[in-house]
């Protein structure tokens, strides 16, 4: 696949100046984190799920979580992908409820999941995908921090879009914990970005209602308000996230806030987002 074009200018990260934002570990425990990033890796190239991590390694932790994530972004950022934001997940109630798990989490946005403008969304490269209508947003200016609220969120979004988000696992069902999550990259699989438009004070994105449909009928909808009460909350929480680690979100990044209903199953058909007030976002699944 290639960058979407309002993707396609929106990081200056390259994959020679991108950290993991865990230290990597020595001896025993970093070649286990690397081999699990590569068993997640094999499983999404294969399309044979695997084993959840916490099956196999009950005493895994978010710690390791982490550095499995981060290790495997770092194998595809040595094939030749590029980073070009964020995702933030599991920040609605029913997201949480779906899957089980009762706090956010987050992953790496990499080009080669980008759905290019008029693509189409090919369903033999998945392996168990299900989709969600979001909001995005791409910085206009860097955004650090262990105190970031909303309103110095706000203030670093240039512009607001529309997008579907992929999610799948390379796990062998959707019976997650939190740790499986992290691990498999929150399980980001595609994205389909709508045009970004500038993001104006008068915006209400807490009130703004996102429809999706399939083949003109709708299946799911959901308010910004469904996101942690405002959507621009979800860019302040994984900048305090990333804080801890030491990290924090550059200008030109894109962030996906999370899905504003449940995950539904992705099946064939003309999937589209729409709202009052941003344009609209459709893909073909073939």
């Amino acid at each position: 696949m290639i960058p979407l074009d309002p993707l396609g200018p929106a990081t200056a990260t390259t994959q020679s100046g991108y950290r993991l934002p865990v230290p990597a570990e020595v001896g025993n425990a970093q070649g286990w984190v690397e081999d699990e990033a590569g068993l997640l890796r094999e499983a999404e190239r294969s399309r044979r799920p695997v084993a959840p991590l916490t099956k196999r390694h009950p005493m895994a932790d978010l710690g390791d979580a982490y550095r499995i994530q981060w290790a495997g972004v770092q194998q595809r950022l040595g094939g030749g992908a590029r980073v070009v934001g964020h995702k933030v997940g599991l920040t609605s109630a029913a997201m949480r409820e779906q899957m089980g798990i009762d706090e956010p989490d987050f992953g790496v946005l990499l080009d080669d999941m980008v759905v290019p403008i008029r693509g189409e969304l090919a369903l033999d490269g998945l392996i168990s995908p299900r989709i969600e209508a979001e909001f995005a947003f791409r910085l206009c200016r860097d955004l650090a921090g262990e105190s970031v609220g909303v309103r110095e969120a706000r203030a670093a979004v240039g512009e607001v879009l529309l997008a579907l988000e992929v999610i799948d696992t390379r796990y062998q069902d959707w019976n997650l914990a939190l740790v499986d999550s992290i691990a498999d990259n929150a399980a980001c699989a595609r994205i389909v970005a709508g045009p970004a438009v500038p993001f104006l004070p008068d915006l209400n994105l807490p009130s703004e209602v996102l429809t999706v449909t399939v083949d003109g009928t709708a299946v799911a909808s959901g308010a910004g308000s469904e996101i942690l009460d405002d959507p621009i909350e979800s860019v302040a929480w994984l900048a305090r996230r990333l804080a801890a680690f030491g990290l924090g979100l550059k200008a030109g990044e894109v962030v996906l806030a999370g899905a504003v209903h449940a995950s539904l199953p992705l099946t064939p058909g003309q999937v589209s987002v729409s709202s009052a007030h941003l344009p609209p976002v459709s893909v073909q699944v073939r």
